[in-house]
């Protein structure tokens, strides 16, 4: 089970650091963003694209010199129209490959964001999905809600 760390500065370096030390150079972010229901965000991923019909956290890669507090907030609002008010604990990563065949390495943050109007870009359907929805998301992500839920609970 992955333990959720508070988010600082130092948890940031250690993490891009360990990520690089392992030979992934490809980062992304994913973010659990929780309504007052206790319910999760999730994002369909059109039947089209890599991994399509893949159920997600709004995620997306951090660019070259962005860190990746400023990469959560990007793509949360690229992908969702959400804006993020807090972040509160890493939920800790999974690797991936990616669609160009790179290692990836997803940092997950479990996040506060203004409203729940979601206007989407990139995916076709969005869910706030309870416990019994989530867990039509991938092993790797329902890892990451489960340290999510351990750590409300």
């Amino acid at each position: 089970m992955i333990a959720p760390a508070p988010v600082n500065d130092a948890l940031l370096q250690a993490l891009t650091a360990a990520a690089e030390a392992d030979g992934v150079t490809k980062h992304v972010v994913g973010a659990v963003i929780p309504d007052d229901t206790g319910r999760v965000l999730l994002l369909h991923r059109p039947a089209g694209d890599f991994l399509g019909d893949l159920w997600e956290l709004p995620s997306g890669g951090v660019e070259h010199g962005e860190s990746l507090l400023d990469a959560l907030q990007r793509e949360v609002e690229e992908e969702t129209g959400l804006v993020i008010t807090g972040v509160s604990n890493c939920l800790g990563h999974f690797d991936y490959t990616s669609g160009s065949g790179r290692p990836t390495r997803q940092f997950n943050f479990t996040v506060a964001v203004e409203g729940t109007d979601v206007r989407l870009t990139e995916h076709d359907v969005y869910e706030w999905a309870d416990t019994t929805g989530q867990q039509k998301t991938s092993e790797a992500v329902q890892a990451v809600l489960a340290a999510w839920h351990q750590h409300i609970s």
